[in-house]
């Protein structure tokens, strides 16, 4: 008998361009637990090109159809953060699971909300934190968790906010404004950290925080017009985890010529080293290197075939997607939670609020979780 499907139905999907199209399809189509069976998009001929583009049977205008339709257990949301609370609650309220992009919410209040909605309706909700399902930071976690480097005394992380430099394409121009909470402070920053704090396996306690801007406007790509940008661009943080550790970090806006991702941790016992081309592990592969006990230097550790048995392809920007999508159908049969969820989220968004208020206050905060 054939493994019956998780049907999916995916709100926000334009034929040729966006998020859902690169990643969350081809990742979903790869994989043999799922099956797409309806998809969004407010304009009714893009909607159309869109399902007979990806093969899909339905397709809509209107969420409140998708959500409708009893093959859909499980509802993928990929449009604009400021959108997502009301089309997750839609989603939740009407008995299905949900997978949301992050940020779950724009803002901690409408994280909570719909945290606390998740488990009135005891759904399955993820949360599109993929970093943390790459190969390398679950390889790197259970490394530290084997004591490769004895007892983690700090880690020190620098990462590119890949958004927010000097110049914008005009998709992302709505991530200048902080009203919409997708700076990179909300995203680049919020997917590296939370990479962090998953391979460490513990969040942080206190926190002391800078947030400036170098740069009040940018150019738009495509036009050359200069936009107002009222969101941060430099991203500096310093302070301890629950177990003690010493972290500093700093995310700076754009991308760099030379590292765009890398997170040293230092320990009793040795060091790791995890580059990445990227701002975040999610986007692309990593680079782990270790050095331990008498070795004089690090150098290239190989991930071990295991670690990449959930994605069926190694590469690409929606390899992670996949591998984040292949845990929470495991999580789907099983009830487990090794996907991230809304509870992650939260605690995320949390870390964010408290960075805000440290940065404002300048102060230094405590009891951050």
């Amino acid at each position: 008998m054939n493994k019956r499907k998780i049907g999916v139905g995916i709100i926000g999907v334009h034929p040729s361009q966006g998020w859902a199209g690169m990643t969350h399809i081809p990742a979903l189509q790869a994989l043999p637990d799922y099956e797409i069976v309806a998809l969004t998009n407010r304009t009714s001929a893009l909607a159309a090109a869109a399902a007979h583009k990806f093969g899909v049977s339905h397709y809509f205008t209107r969420h409140e159809d998708l959500l409708a339709l009893p093959e859909v257990e499980l509802v993928v949301i990929t449009v604009k953060v400021p959108y997502h609370f009301e089309l997750a609650s839609a989603a939740l309220r009407s008995g299905k699971s949900v997978y949301c992009e992050w940020p779950l919410g724009n803002g901690l209040s409408e994280a909570q909300a719909l945290l606390q909605l998740a488990i009135e309706h005891k759904a399955h909700a993820a949360v599109g934190l993929q970093s943390r399902a790459a190969p390398e930071m679950r390889y790197v976690r259970d490394l530290i968790r084997s004591g490769y480097v004895g007892d983690v005394l700090s880690a020190t992380l620098l990462g590119s906010g890949i958004i927010g430099g000097a110049t914008i394409p005009s998709a992302f121009a709505y991530t200048l404004a902080a009203k919409n909470g997708a700076g990179i402070l909300n995203v680049s920053f919020a997917h590296a950290t939370d990479a962090l704090s998953y391979v460490l396996d513990s969040s942080f306690d206190t926190v002391s925080a800078m947030l400036t801007s170098r740069c009040d406007s940018a150019q738009i790509v495509e036009t050359g017009e200069s936009v107002a940008k009222d969101t941060p661009d430099q991203i500096a943080i310093s302070g301890t985890l629950t177990n003690g550790v010493v972290v500093s970090v700093h995310v700076r806006g754009g991308m760099s010529r030379g590292a765009n991702f890398r997170l040293e941790i230092n320990g009793t016992r040795g060091d790791l080293v995890i580059t990445n081309p990227m701002g975040y592990p999610g986007l692309a592969p990593s680079t782990i290197l270790g050095g331990q006990d008498a070795d004089a230097g690090v150098s290239t550790l190989e991930i071990p075939a295991r670690y990449r048995g959930a994605a069926l392809f190694d590469t690409g920007i929606a390899a992670n997607v996949a591998n984040n999508y292949a845990q929470l159908a495991s999580d789907i049969v099983t009830g487990g939670a090794t996907a991230a969820t809304f509870d992650e989220a939260v605690a995320l968004h949390k870390l964010i609020d408290a960075i805000e208020r440290s940065a404002a206050e300048g102060s230094r905060l405590t009891s951050v979780a």
